[in-house]
């Protein structure tokens, strides 16, 4: 019978409550009977995210590799297949399975290696690009749409600049406002990832990189670049000229994406502005010492800043190097 990993029932716990307890008590026995009614054997051992455990497998008779995905029931993962589902393999995995009712999915297997890994940021940015370019296809209605929440950005970035002490001026926290309602309300009958850093795209076999974990949201492919952006800050702490290194970065993202720079780099304003607030409220996963999680704080207010003046044709000469 499938074993919980033990960090992955503790965290569920932690954050479910009786919920969870619940639900991982049935998880073996949910497992085991969709490698039964999938045709599969295990194939290795499990690893898991914050909310779903993944299972590798290999399908029977044909002994093709997969993995069996099972969440946590997670509003923030009801659309999943469905993203999946419009892509049918065009820059994500294959969905060879679902059953939406238990949240469980039989996916095409990638590598464990992930863009994440990727030291050249100029890499990851472009990978991430094409990978945006190719999720960008005409959506189905049935799935959510990201201008539905402008109106909740919008009062949530009003109450964090009244309520939390920062470091950006009012200029950078009204370009962000702006953006939300400029470019929130109108937006693209296109997919988008929802969610799409490096650590969700995946070294493949058929394809280089393919793209795991969507929210399956519909909006401006734009969107996602600010979400690419935000998960180098490690990488831009490094760089010599921060400004110029945000610059090429989004200059890149935009280029491989196929979308409008100055899009690219409002959306991405805004991403930066909504973590400086976050960051001060719940603080960084990948910041567990207070010391790292405040400069990396004051590093997104710097980031908010630079992003939140236009570059106009400036920033094309950043291209190149």
């Amino acid at each position: 019978m499938f074993e919980v990993p033990e960090a992955f029932a503790q965290d569920t716990v932690a954050r479910e409550g009786e919920a969870g307890t619940a639900w991982l008590a049935r998880l073996p026995a949910l497992v085991d009977e969709l490698l039964e009614r999938w045709n599969c054997s295990p194939d290795g051992a499990a690893v898991h995210g914050a909310v779903g455990v993944v299972v590798p497998v290999r399908r029977r008779p044909s002994g093709e590799p997969a993995v069996l995905k099972v969440s946590f029931p997670h509003p923030g993962n009801d659309h999943e297949p469905h993203a999946f589902t419009v892509w049918a393999g065009r820059g994500a995995v294959l969905l060879h399975e679902r059953d939406d009712e238990r949240y469980a999915m039989l996916l095409e297997r990638a590598r464990t290696a992930s863009l994440a890994e990727v030291e050249d940021t100029d890499e990851v940015i472009t990978v991430g690009g094409r990978i945006s370019r190719l999720l960008a296809v005409p959506a189905p209605p049935e799935l959510p749409r990201l201008s539905a929440r402008a109106d909740e950005w919008e009062a949530r970035l009003r109450l964090d600049a009244d309520e939390l002490t920062h470091g950006m001026d009012g200029h950078t926290v009204a370009s962000a406002i702006a953006t939300v309602r400029e470019l929130g309300h109108d937006q693209p009958e296109v997919m988008v990832h929802g969610d799409l850093h490096a650590g969700n795209i995946l070294r493949a076999a058929r394809e280089p990189w393919l793209a795991i974990d969507p929210k399956g949201y519909v909006g401006d492919p734009a969107y996602d670049g600010g979400t690419l952006l935000k998960a180098r800050a490690l990488a831009l702490l490094r760089a010599d000229d921060l400004g110029r290194a945000v610059r090429r970065a989004v200059d890149m993202f935009a280029e491989a994406a196929e979308v409008d720079r100055e899009r690219a780099r409002r959306w991405a304003q805004f991403h930066a502005v909504e973590a400086a607030f976050w960051g001060r409220r719940h603080g960084f996963h990948i910041a567990r010492q207070h010391e790292q999680a405040a400069g990396l704080v004051r590093f997104a207010d710097e980031l908010a800043g630079l992003l939140a003046q236009p570059w106009g044709a400036a920033s094309r000469a950043t291209r190149g190097g």
